[in-house]
């Protein structure tokens, strides 16, 4: 699998006592950008092991994924992210340039 540089928010799951990354939205290699469209997400940054659901922003670097924040949170909560990253993304891809 190719790892293009930039910054990604990473939906992982909770299987067992691990989590699993499912889901990958490439932001950019803007990281001022991809800040902006983390901090719209709703959840909750009271992340523990029993969180369910996890939204990571995640740095690229050299094929080596960097940590940059993390959020909890349910499922509806994940439809309406996935509805603001997908619209974020549209307004920079489209009208922002």
């Amino acid at each position: 699998m190719i790892r293009q540089p930039g910054f990604y928010i990473v939906i992982n799951l909770k299987a067992g006592k691990s989590y699993e990354s499912y889901a990958k939205f490439f932001l950019g290699k803007n990281r001022r950008s991809a800040e902006n469209i983390f901090h719209k997400l709703k959840g909750s940054v009271d992340v523990s092991e029993k969180s369910i659901l996890q939204l990571q922003l995640t740095e690229m670097v050299h094929d080596l994924p960097l940590n940059i924040n993390l959020l909890s949170c349910t499922l509806d909560e994940l439809g309406e992210n996935c509805k603001i990253i997908t619209k974020e993304l549209f307004k920079h891809l489209n009208l922002e340039k």
